[in-house]
């Protein structure tokens, strides 16, 4: 077994190139079309059949996709036509061994015995989540749904059973729709990487590790007794599979994950993922305007761990130009050898990276009751996105943008950030809550 320090998105940057060599790969029997407003496609031999995504965008299905595109280049009732592209396939790791790491000296008001792992709760170096904690008012905070597309998520996990969102809409193996949302049996979520008549399936359970290392770092079960806490206390996970263990998801998968997110409740999506290429397309982006629009919604992205700025050398989502959207880049605990506060893989840009929050090292549930490490912007992400739903769960009515203002105006500062991203800080809990006059200074 090889120690692994590195998280999920790091993966997906280091093989980057030669996977796009000859350009991305796309699935050939799809393609997605928008329309301009008020127009309606064609029928043609080439198209099998259509649904309509949101708006004026459909996905359209094809006996081929390439010769699709073509017949439609010219056609004055058609906006764009766009390829669904894969991420690109990567080799994914089986199992993390956990290096020892330093305990912290205290974890006021928590009881699991592995709190003194999480280094990231501290105020000196992380989000100030323990001090935030013993300020809090006698107030329980709204309950906050987050969407984790990722992996999928191990919901019979000791530390996230209770935690895990539950379709209240459905009957759970009755093989019906009962809420009518277009899925049979979404109890805990859907699992898009699998499909059955071309619809996606509902059992979002993991197979590797790193959807529910995400999941429990956003929201593991606090005070239970075992194992560790996540950062927010008010947090329902909805598990939506939509990454495969190879890294190599679709762009369609991610629309559908987070159109359905979004119309069952979440209103945050963590994704821990990303691409290097886009192919100049749109629709991710849309989708994302989409649901921050129409529902309320903010999707937290990491940034990437190519080293790189990706004002220049692009990743998706994390360069798409959407306000709905944080992007985070990662911090590191410095120590004798480090006193860099960045981590020294994360992705940096001043105009395309939002916040910077704790993403070496970061401890967390694992598959099948188990915990361990893991370093990497998709680390950083959930951080975030707890400190995020805390947040809004004491705020409920803030909107999206409004979310995100309040999250980058209340950063801890750090100099070394000033020309690397837009806030110039890592994200505080205390500090955001101290604002938002949840806590008083």
């Amino acid at each position: 077994m090889k120690n692994l320090t590195i998280g999920f998105s790091l993966i997906l940057g280091v093989l980057a190139q030669a996977a796009f060599a000859a350009g991305p790969r796309y699935d050939k029997s799809q393609i997605f079309v928008k329309m301009n407003e008020g127009q309606t496609l064609k029928k043609s031999a080439l198209i099998k059949s259509t649904k309509r995504l949101f708006g004026d965008l459909y996905l359209v299905k094809t006996v081929d996709a390439d010769k699709l595109i073509n017949a439609l280049q010219n056609d004055s009732a058609v906006s764009y036509t766009q390829r669904d592209t894969y991420a690109g396939a990567q080799d994914m790791p089986e199992a993390v061994k956990v290096p020892t790491q330093k305990a912290l000296s205290y974890t006021p008001g928590f009881n699991d015995p592995k709190m003194s792992q999480l280094w990231a709760f501290d105020s000196q170096h992380g989000m100030s989540v323990l001090e935030a904690y013993t300020k809090l008012p006698a107030v329980t905070p709204e309950e906050v749904i987050v969407a984790v597309v990722d992996t999928g998520v191990d919901y019979n996990h000791e530390d996230l059973k209770d935690i895990m969102w539950v379709n209240a809409g459905e009957i759970a193996g009755d093989g019906i729709d009962n809420d009518g949302n277009g899925y049979i049996d979404d109890v805990y979520g859907i699992n898009t990487l699998i499909r059955k008549n071309g619809k996606a399936t509902t059992d979002p359970m993991a197979s590797h590790w790193h959807g529910t290392h995400v999941a429990g770092t956003i929201a593991a079960t606090q005070n239970n007794g075992v194992g560790i806490a996540g950062v927010a206390s008010n947090v329902k996970i909805m598990a939506i599979r939509t990454v495969p263990d190879d890294a190599d998801e679709k762009d369609s998968d991610i629309v559908e994950a987070y159109l359905y997110a979004a119309k069952n409740g979440a209103k945050l999506i963590n994704c821990s993922f990303g691409k290097q290429l886009n192919e100049d397309g749109m629709v991710v982006k849309e989708a994302i305007d989409h649901i921050g629009k129409k529902y309320g919604v903010l999707v937290v992205a990491s940034a990437g761990n190519d080293t790189q700025d990706i004002d220049t050398k692009l990743k998706y989502p994390a360069s798409f130009d959407t306000d709905y959207m944080i992007v985070i880049a990662s911090t590191q605990k410095p120590s004798m050898w480090s006193t860099a506060q960045i981590s020294s893989f994360s992705n940096y840009g001043k105009k395309n990276v939002d916040i910077a929050a704790p993403g070496s090292n970061i401890y967390s549930t694992m598959n099948n009751n188990k915990y361990g490490m893991a370093s990497g912007t998709s680390m950083a992400s959930p951080n975030t996105t707890g400190v995020l739903a805390m947040i809004l769960g004491f705020n409920p009515d803030l909107s999206p943008l409004q979310l995100k203002k309040l999250a980058m105006d209340t950063v801890t500062k750090v100099p070394e950030f000033k020309e690397k991203m837009i806030s110039g800080g890592r994200i505080d809990l205390l500090k955001a809550l101290q604002k938002s006059k949840v806590i008083k200074k």
